[in-house]
């Protein structure tokens, strides 16, 4: 079984390896606020300001929204080419031989988002800041306003479509009953009770694996991952079985927090639904269930 210590890194280490040369450190956080217009959905306000105004030394800031999502996509998040993918990484000081831990302010979602981006894209020395933001100032630990001083990097894409879904896959993982489809959203999102996405409800057939909240994989309060062997158990008592497993949210982010905590707890065949309920409740023709 794979350990933490491959897909997270302590506030301890880190704090003790902030000067190492090849380290590259990326805050990642976004914001979802209430849209002002009542419409079903969220405004997306990148965590730049915060980042800003205060960070872990020497990090960068990853903005997801502007730099790392598909400009030309109508849907939000949604991966980029790996060209434009490659320059953003590029800009940030990420190299082909860096070694990157990310972090940001909201329960390592988004943290957990940019680790899987980058693994489709073929880089494997990324990991995601135990407690993230919340426990590295809970902690009493340095913070700077100075900017991010990594020069620019050559990052070399080598894609891997397999870890992400898409419609089609889901409707096929549906049809073969050989794999399983997991919601990450909280479990009043799945039972229906409350529909930002659109259509109420979850895909037809899905398990409920809640990337946050109080019965979330991580810590509301502490930002903390549980042990490999309880996230594990989460996915295996909703249900989660099945020789290929797709995670799926309102728009590919806490279906990366799923799919990262999947990984790490041992499930081998892992995808995101990239476009999730965003493109899903939104085509009357998909089957959901309340």
């Amino acid at each position: 079984m794979p350990t933490r210590d491959q897909y997270l890194a302590t506030t301890e280490w880190l704090a003790a390896n902030l000067s190492q040369p090849g380290l590259r450190i990326l805050e990642c956080t976004v914001f979802l606020r209430p849209r002002e217009d009542g419409r079903p959905g969220y405004a997306v306000m990148p965590g730049r300001e915060e980042w800003a105004a205060g960070h872990i030394p020497g990090s960068a800031f990853a903005d997801l929204h502007n730099d790392l999502s598909d400009r030309d996509s109508p849907l939000r998040f949604m991966m980029p080419s790996a060209e434009q993918f490659a320059a953003a990484m590029g800009r940030y000081g990420v190299g082909d031989d860096s070694q990157v831990i990310l972090y940001d302010r909201a329960g390592n979602m988004w943290a957990a988002r940019v680790w899987w981006m980058l693994r489709a894209f073929g880089f494997d020395h990324a990991r995601v800041l135990d407690g993230g933001w919340t426990k590295w100032l809970a902690e009493g630990r340095p913070v700077s306003t100075e900017p991010s001083k990594y020069q620019v990097a050559t990052f070399t894409p080598g894609p891997r479509p397999e870890l992400i879904a898409t419609k089609d896959d889901v409707l096929a993982s549906m049809a073969s009953g050989q794999g399983c489809v997991v919601n990450a959203l909280n479990a009043a999102q799945h039972r229906g009770e409350v529909a930002p996405y659109g259509r109420p409800g979850h895909i037809t057939g899905s398990v409920n694996v809640p990337a946050m909240g109080s019965a979330g994989i991580v810590d509301p309060a502490t930002q903390l991952y549980g042990s490999v062997a309880d996230i594990r158990r989460r996915f295996e008592d909703a249900g989660a079985t099945g020789e290929r497993m797709i995670t799926y949210c309102g728009g590919g982010i806490a279906a990366s927090s799923a799919a990262f905590a999947a990984l790490m707890a041992g499930f081998e065949d892992v995808a995101v639904y990239d476009a999730s309920l965003s493109e899903w409740a939104a085509d009357e023709s998909l089957p959901m269930e309340t």
